[in-house]
């Protein structure tokens, strides 16, 4: 029997249900409704207070960020690692590195920002030059028939850095992968993770976006992490929006 995916109803269950137990029915869409996202109009708000901070002579970020709460850590299944694809660019360029056989080069230097082709992996045996590549770019990519030297050669730096190609992301790709595609989504995908400590901060976007934009990419961050911690909306003690150099500012109901 087919599982109903998590978060969607099964009208056929609630069917039965309207049948058997009438109260029953009306409690599970009060429940729907407490589980609602979060209020577009609080983000709005929100949005507002911290566009009155001081104005600097660059454009800032715009941050979003999470407190997390009843959540064990060490624990793998409690910890947070996504790969959120946005509607809207968050300003700043997302860098693509690759790591390619001669099946992939020349398709990745039209569209990634660097290419490293297996019979280069020798130049990166310096720590110092791993460190900075490490530093420049968002993602790497990686083509699965040369994974097992990327791990030796780049493994060492990326990985403490949370930034080896990750199939999660789709950045483990076949020879004959379609790299155009591949970098497009990944130029408007976000990485929140919670797994050391019960936070994610990540930029949503810049001063300079509009508040409709700006909203958008939050929610749509929000909702995937909400739905991807095991107690949902219990494991989020607040929320906050901060411009770079500004103060927080909580997402809340106003006290009149």
């Amino acid at each position: 029997m087919s599982k109903t995916p998590k978060g969607v109803f099964d009208h056929t269950k609630i069917a039965v249900v309207r049948v058997r137990y009438p109260e029953a029915v009306k409690a599970i869409f009060v429940v729907s409704h407490r589980r609602e996202h979060m209020d577009q109009k609080l983000i709005r708000h929100a949005l507002e207070e911290i566009r009155t901070s001081q104005k600097r002579n660059f454009t800032q970020a715009v941050d979003l960020i999470i407190n997390l709460k009843g959540l064990n850590l060490k624990d793998p299944a409690h910890q947070v690692d996504q790969y959120i694809q946005l509607h809207h660019p968050r300003g700043k360029p997302v860098k693509l590195c690759a790591f390619v056989g001669p099946e992939l080069a020349d398709q990745s230097r039209e569209v990634m920002d660097a290419t490293i082709t297996v019979d280069e992996f020798p130049q990166y045996a310096d720590k110092k030059k791993l460190r900075k590549l490490a530093r420049q770019h968002d993602f790497f990519v990686s083509q699965a028939t040369v994974m097992p030297k990327v791990a030796s050669v780049f493994g060492k730096v990326l990985g403490p850095r949370g930034k080896m190609p990750n199939p999660k992301a789709g950045c483990v790709i076949p020879p004959n992968a379609n790299l155009k595609q591949l970098a497009a989504k990944l130029r408007m995908t976000a990485r929140a993770a919670a797994r050391t400590s019960p936070l994610i901060q990540i930029a949503v976007g810049r001063e300079d976006m509009s508040d409709e934009q700006l909203a958008d990419n939050i929610i749509t961050i929000y909702n995937h992490i909400l739905h991807a911690l095991p107690q949902e909306k219990n494991n989020i003690g607040s929320v906050y929006l901060k411009l770079t150099m500004g103060k927080p500012v909580k997402v809340e109901e106003k006290k009149e």
